[in-house]
């Protein structure tokens, strides 16, 4: 019984050998759909801050805040920051067809980087931004006796 489990092990060896040759193709393929992914997957999450970010401009404007210079900043830090994502989605290009798995994950991985520095880019904008409200003096409200 021994002797049969080891004539099928020495005669599948050269197919258990070259399998993993075929399937990395499959895996660069994969990877490169991946990345892809991941990287739609963080523009699709930063798309739902940019009315955030939009909220945020208007209501340093409103706000009564002790600094305009800083409110100001942190008002073009917000611009920055929109602007960066809009720079992003005009220069994006899926790769066509034609593109090897290995040049498409190059893409993508380049894509991943340039897509997170935008996120950490709108990150920083609204919590500067969130934390000038906090802090910001109360707007006088008209009477209304």
């Amino acid at each position: 019984m021994k002797f049969s489990r080891l004539i099928l092990l020495l005669a599948a060896w050269p197919l258990l050998t070259a399998l993993p040759a075929c399937l990395s193709l499959e895996s660069e393929e994969q990877k490169a759909e991946a990345a892809e992914k991941a990287v739609l997957a963080k523009h699709d999450e930063l798309m739902g801050k940019m009315d955030q970010l939009y909220d945020l401009r208007q209501q340093l404007q409103k706000a009564s805040l002790p600094d305009t210079v800083e409110a100001g900043r942190r008002q073009r830090a917000l611009l920055t920051a929109d602007g960066a994502m809009m720079g992003w989605m005009h220069q994006y290009h899926k790769p066509a067809a034609s593109v090897t798995a290995d040049q498409q994950l190059a893409y993508f991985h380049k894509q991943q980087q340039f897509i997170d520095s935008v996120g950490v880019l709108m990150e920083h904008s609204i919590d500067s931004a969130q934390r000038a409200l906090t802090h910001a003096q109360p707007a006088t409200q008209p009477s209304t006796k």
